[in-house]
């Protein structure tokens, strides 16, 4: 059975992306709420719903039956059907190709819905920036495939990052929140200010390693303090190469931490 596995603002939304992307309704497949949304405080700590939706078995049962009835008038002895000629059954004019119409349109809705979305998302942005007295934000985009990149730069460019980046993780997570709510199809949203990420990233790996050395050096393990899963995901990767130690995460979000321990013979 095909099923997709969707997010969104609320329940309700992300069910209606999944019928889109399987072209299905609702009488068609049966839905499943993983995760409700949640609000937060003030915005922060905001949670997207998150919904499996699978296609019932009758659905895709349909076009077999349809093949059997074909393969039957098919098969029917051709001297039971009745001789027409040219004149009196003219060709009938060849349809337009309606599929390719469909994909056409879907493929212009989608288009324009991204558009609004990252018009949407960046005046959201806009608007948190000056409620926290950042008045000169300036906000630059790209998309690449399904990863939506913003780039934010102004004077008091500190103020939407704090302290090691848990403001810009934050308004990176309502972003996207507010993106898939517009968007025809699923968003990565990505902030990232005057290069916070590069910086914060090679700050990681500076880290890592001296952490790594330091499990050899004892014997033990060592811990990191709690981080978001792409800064694991960044120490994950970098110390990969290394066939000393080993890496994985313990506890639940938002306090889950990384772990390293050396690996003995």
């Amino acid at each position: 059975m095909r099923h997709i596995t969707q997010t969104g603002a609320t329940v309700e939304e992300a069910v209606e992306f999944a019928l889109i992307e399987l072209q299905a309704t609702r009488d068609q497949v049966t839905i499943e709420v993983i995760q409700e949304e949640k609000k937060g405080f003030l915005g922060f700590g905001a949670k997207a719903a998150q919904v499996k939706v699978t296609l019932k078995e009758t659905s895709e049962k349909a076009e077999p039956e349809l093949a059997q009835q074909e393969t039957i008038i098919e098969e029917t002895p051709e001297a039971d059907v009745p001789a027409f000629t040219e004149e009196l059954a003219p060709a009938e004019p060849k349809a337009p190709e309606q599929p390719q119409v469909i994909e056409e349109k879907e493929g212009e809705a989608k288009a324009a819905s991204l558009q609004t979305a990252i018009e949407e998302t960046k005046a959201y942005i806009q608007t948190i920036a000056s409620e926290m007295g950042v008045t000169d934000l300036t906000i630059t985009h790209e998309v690449v495939g399904k990863q939506a990149n913003f780039h934010l730069e102004s004077e008091k460019v500190a103020l939407l990052i704090g302290k090691r980046g848990n403001t810009l993780n934050s308004l990176q997570q309502l972003a996207q929140l507010v993106a898939n709510k517009h968007a025809r199809q699923f968003l990565i949203v990505q902030l990232d200010a005057e290069n916070y990420r590069e910086r914060r990233q090679e700050t990681l790996e500076q880290l890592a390693d001296r952490m790594a050395d330091k499990a050899i050096r004892t014997g033990g393990r060592v811990q990191f303090e709690p981080m978001p899963s792409y800064e694991r995901k960044v120490i994950h990767q970098f110390l990969s190469q290394r066939m000393d130690i080993d890496t994985y995460s313990e506890g639940n979000d938002p306090n889950r931490y990384l772990v390293i321990e050396p690996l003995h013979d």
